[in-house]
């Protein structure tokens, strides 16, 4: 089978080619893959910082990909054979606390597809079944686009209990993350204010927008936009400065959440206010399973839709890292068959 190859770290490391397929292990399913995404996680691998150094080379990337079942392995059930299905790319222990409390996305010893064991830019990846979600009728595309980012905010917004009329600040919603956290909790209800450096012209109904490309001008922006504060914010920025002007901007008792594949190691916060206003600043990373089956479910039925960006063959998988920061708004799509 062909696979997008990492090497040696940097671009040049990067290369496809010709490996055996991937063996199955007792409650595995192979995947034939048609899409996988271009993440920022994978960025952090090809050039091995951040959470990207847990991965060992040579690796086969690509956290998300989308495709049709081929083959079952020992104790999965063989009638998912055919099925046509999407990766959530973080494997859960199962044997946890915070596993057997359904908490999955907080599991302390989960493992990625793309990082710690071979991923899904490959003609064929084998991932535990679990993993392996029926899409239905959604493209593999749309499937790979969601997955992963999805899922993600919809556990923000759900940890950070987010309600129906509360005053919600999303930053960094010009991107991915941001614009399905952006449509997320405007489906919800909520009074949401996005605020990007670059365009959002295409905001959902009703969502209030802010461009401001300094944390200066942010500050002011948000302050003029919504004196009294905001109830929540969702940073997807990773931008230390973006993030601390947001939980600046909380309102009594506010919750801020941050989800990010890279995060600034620094954030200045005002600890006096932070304490006397009984403010909130919480961590998410990924998703328990039943998040990931009600954010495509919510795909599906049409409240968020993500955007699908450039797209590129396998074989120019180089171009799709390399051009990457540069890309029109939307998901990069990988197509590999």
């Amino acid at each position: 089978m062909r696979a997008a190859v990492l090497s040696a770290h940097g671009l040049d490391g990067l290369a496809v080619a010709e490996r055996g397929a991937p063996g199955l292990a007792a409650g595995e399913v192979l995947v034939r893959v048609e899409t996988v995404g271009v993440n920022q996680l994978d960025l952090n691998v090809i050039a091995g910082v951040g959470p990207g150094v847990a991965a060992k080379l040579p690796r086969v990337l690509g956290i998300d990909p989308a495709g049709e079942i081929v083959a079952v392995g020992d104790g999965v059930d063989p009638a998912r054979l055919g099925e046509a299905v999407v990766v959530k790319p973080n494997i859960a222990c199962g044997g946890c606390p915070a596993c057997a409390r359904g908490r999955e996305a907080d599991c302390p010893a989960q493992v990625v597809v793309g990082v710690h064991r071979d991923g899904g830019a490959a003609d064929l990846v084998a991932v535990p079944a679990r993993n392996a979600f029926p899409r239905g009728a959604l493209p593999s595309a749309v499937a790979t686009a969601a997955v992963h980012s999805v899922p993600i905010v919809l556990n923000a917004i759900e940890t950070a209990g987010v309600a129906e009329g509360e005053r919600v600040l999303v930053t960094g919603a010009g991107g991915t993350l941001g614009r399905a956290a952006t449509a997320l909790a405007a489906h919800l209800g909520a009074d949401v204010v996005a605020a990007s450096r670059g365009s959002l012209d295409e905001a959902p109904p009703g969502v209030r927008t802010i461009r401001a490309d300094g944390t200066a001008r942010l500050r002011a922006a948000l302050a003029a936009e919504q004196p009294g504060g905001f109830d929540v914010v969702i940073d997807v920025s990773g931008h230390g400065p973006t993030l601390g002007a947001g939980v600046a901007a909380l309102s009594w008792a506010g919750r801020a959440v941050f989800c990010a594949a890279s995060v600034d190691p620094g954030i200045e916060l005002d600890s006096r206010d932070f304490y006397l206003r009984r403010k909130r600043l919480i961590g998410v990373a990924s998703a328990d399973y039943a998040q990931v089956r009600r954010a495509l479910d919510l795909v599906a039925a049409g409240a968020v839709t993500p955007a699908i960006g450039a797209r590129y063959d396998l074989g120019d998988v180089r171009g799709a890292y390399r051009d990457f920061s540069d890309s029109p708004p939307g998901k990069v799509i990988i197509d590999v068959s």
